[in-house]
């Protein structure tokens, strides 16, 4: 090209590549004014009408509106400033679009009904601040403002990370979808009221080192195989009761062995179970140990006993 030389539109529209409608739209609008015109009055543009149709065409494949590209064009802010802010947005698309893709493959997997992917796709379209309310709303029903739960509060949060795994997404997902399950809150507030024990006279409550304890002393009898029902589970669950009774300061009688058995079938539940081996596996954990073996042991022998 000389530099000098003047183009007609339809030259200008072959040599970009771009439309004469669309070199006309931009030039009636002032991003491509031309340069000169002809005696008869046809539209002339020079070398840097070029260029700047073709940042235009550039920025406009990139999804910049017009507003924006003529801010650029009259250097009213930097295509720097504009580029970040761009590869922002388009990060925020990305995740949407790897989330629904794992909602797809999920709905294809699991033979999702109508009603669930309703669910799953109205999940799929939540912001990221939107998805962090979402399980806050739970967290709130289950623990309130209470400050003694402000630490467990902290370890049950979903965290989605920016670039998640297929499997980090349908697991945020399925925990969104779990989270909303009016039983699975109810179910969830009692174990928190049963770990505090606040309410009424006898309450014995279910510590977490208490649960370990339960783990240490009935573990090695379900691994060894030893029925619930049998005499050699008795020697266990006396160690078991006497401990625990000693942990909270109550006899070791009846009563305090009925309300193990009740602490441990709320704690039982599968879906408590599910949840944290979800939170696992969005916020990059190890997968929890499985407690249902050494709980349903456990209640065994004590309903026995009782």
């Amino acid at each position: 090209m000389n530099d000098d030389e003047l183009y007609s539109i339809g030259e200008l529209a072959r040599r970009t590549g771009v439309s004469v409608k669309t070199i006309r739209f931009y030039s009636d609008r002032g991003l491509v004014p031309p340069t000169d015109r002809s005696p008869a009055g046809y539209r002339r543009y020079d070398l840097a009408a070029v260029a700047r149709l073709d940042l235009i065409r550039t920025l406009r494949e990139l999804g910049l509106d017009l507003t924006t590209v003529r801010r650029v064009l009259d250097h009213e802010i930097a295509l720097s400033e504009v580029a970040a802010a761009h590869a922002a947005a388009l990060t925020v698309q990305i995740r949407t679009l790897r989330l629904r893709r794992a909602i797809l493959t999920a709905v294809s997997e699991r033979g999702s009904t109508p009603e669930e992917l309703n669910l799953m796709h109205r999940l799929a379209r939540l912001s990221e601040a939107e998805r962090d309310r979402l399980i806050g709303d739970f967290l709130d029903t289950v623990f309130g403002d209470d400050p003694d739960f402000a630490a467990i509060r902290r370890t049950l949060t979903a965290e989605l990370p920016d670039h998640p795994t297929t499997a980090q997404l349908e697991a945020w997902v399925e925990l969104a979808e779990l989270s909303q399950d009016p039983g699975f809150r109810s179910a969830v507030r009692q174990m928190a009221e049963d770990y505090k024990a606040a309410r009424g006279p006898g309450r014995v409550p279910l510590r977490p080192g208490l649960v370990a304890r339960i783990r240490e002393q009935v573990d090695p009898a379900v691994r060894a195989g030893i029925d619930p029902h049998s005499p050699e589970a008795d020697a266990v669950l006396r160690s078991l009761t006497a401990d625990y009774a000693a942990a909270v300061g109550a006899a070791d009688d009846d009563h305090l062995r009925a309300r193990l058995a009740e602490l441990l079938q709320t704690a039982n539940d599968p879906r408590w179970a599910q949840y944290l081996t979800l939170l696992a596996t969005i916020n990059g954990w190890a997968a929890p140990e499985p407690l249902a073996p050494i709980y349903d042991w456990t209640i065994e022998a004590l309903l026995r006993a009782g």
